[in-house]
């Protein structure tokens, strides 16, 4: 068994508490509830119960992660042994993953992983590593008031905190890695607009958690996670399997520090670009008449075993050229990770493709707030321009007001899964021990 820091009772409820509170309220006293507004008193029952409380003036912690109510494992409690991932009936497609030599090296992972554990101090180690098959995998969410295990980036050393962006910079792409420091920049713009003195919206508030030890030949993985951040990275030989990976901002758009930073163009335009390609006929079976809600993302955290229908347009029927429009929007997402293994994960879809569907929610404007969804046996990626929480809330008088309104690109969700048991590595760890031990 790996040493970590035991989670009191007192702390598993602090990591709920945001999440059970909310799905007990419902409706609008859920919102308020999940994002700090709530008028009875929500920022004493944080403290009582040791979560983080609301920001300044009322500021919301974050939104939900998923349709469902998914901001977190509180929503929908799932351990390691029970999962079985993302089904579009409840039944698992079996056959699609295997144990197999890839050809790409984890090497530079496995080394970068290492370097940052051994900069680790005693204490951080052990709070910082799980067995292989942990719980803790699951564990994780988008919203910025909650709860984390592992090293916490704004409490290590400059020399500590280089280390883990390296360990980032080997398992990411270059975009990748560019995107998820973008996301942390603009979480700390949050932090200002909302008037600071909130230690979640800040670029040091993200951790990383190990998963079994860095290795060339044994299953190990990280997680990396925070505010609108959740990277989940699990390593097996040179096989990777980085999902879930749950990327997001609010706001998308905004200058930091001197910088200004824009997210999420490439998969907007990407989403645009293969609607526009379909003939009317296809878009009538893409698109559907359900108007767009504030958030309709569904297999966001918390939504570990959802059974998610295939609905849209199959691709089965697309021309060569829409064919690769959507593989183009696919590569936007896969290519967060280093190159060579997105690489491999790309030729996996592509076996897939006929059995890929294409869903669409929301007007089609550049500028349209909208949601989109690719789904197949191997891969779903959801895109969901939601209302705003906390950044375009200010009233009249400078306070903040209520989150809510009408959806904005200002506000982003995005996530990507590996459905069939494939998310967390899961899967091909199965076989690992069924086949090896």
């Amino acid at each position: 068994m790996h040493g970590h820091r035991p989670r009191t009772l007192a702390a598993e409820r602090s990591r709920r508490w945001f999440m059970n509170k909310a799905l007990l309220a419902g409706g609008v006293a859920a919102m308020a509830t999940m994002t700090g507004c709530s008028s009875d008193s929500s920022d004493s029952a944080a403290s009582a119960s040791g979560a983080p409380s609301g920001g300044p003036g009322g500021m919301p912690s974050g939104g939900p992660g998923g349709g469902a109510g998914g901001m977190g494992p509180g929503a929908s409690e799932v351990k390691y042994a029970d999962f079985t991932g993302v089904t579009a009936d409840g039944k698992i497609v079996d056959d699609l993953y295997s144990i197999h030599a890839t050809e790409v090296s984890t090497d530079k992972a496995v080394k970068a992983a290492q370097a940052f554990l051994d900069g680790l101090t005693a204490k951080e180690r052990k709070a910082s590593v799980f067995d292989v098959d942990d719980d803790e995998w699951l564990k994780w969410s988008n919203v910025d008031g909650y709860e984390r295990q592992g090293a916490r980036m704004g409490d290590l050393t400059e020399k500590q905190r280089d280390l883990g962006y390296a360990l980032l910079g080997a398992a990411l792409s270059a975009d990748g890695l560019t995107q998820t420091r973008n996301i942390m920049k603009l979480n700390a713009f949050l932090g200002d607009y909302s008037g600071g003195n909130r230690d979640t919206l800040t670029e040091g508030a993200y951790f990383f958690t190990f998963m079994g030890t860095p290795s060339t030949t044994k299953p190990w993985g990280f997680q990396y996670e925070g505010h609108h951040v959740a990277v989940n990275y699990f390593v097996l030989g040179d096989q990777v399997v980085m999902t879930p990976t749950f990327m997001g901002s609010e706001p998308t758009s905004a200058t930091y520090d001197g910088e200004k930073i824009t997210l999420f163009r490439k998969e907007t335009t990407a989403g645009l670009t293969l609607l526009r390609s379909l003939t009317d006929a296809q878009r009538k079976k893409a698109i559907s008449s359900e108007e767009k809600a504030g958030d309709n993302l569904k297999a966001g955290a918390g939504q570990d075993n959802l059974k998610l229908a295939y609905q849209g347009l199959v691709a089965s029927g697309f021309t060569a050229a829409q064919q690769q429009n959507l593989l183009d929007l696919v590569r936007v997402y896969v290519g967060n990770m280093d190159d060579g293994h997105a690489d491999v994960k790309m030729k996996e879809v592509e076996d897939h493709l006929d059995a890929t569907y294409f869903y669409w929610i929301g007007e089609t404007e550049d500028s349209s707030a909208f949601y989109y969804r690719v789904h197949s046996p191997v891969v779903l990626i959801e895109y969901d321009a939601q209302s705003p929480l906390a950044y375009g809330t200010k009233d009249s008088s400078g306070g903040m007001g209520g989150p809510g309104g009408t959806p904005t690109q200002q506000h982003i969700h995005t996530i990507v899964r590996t459905p069939n048991g494939g998310d967390y590595g899961v899967d091909l760890l199965k076989l690992h021990l069924e086949n090896d031990h």
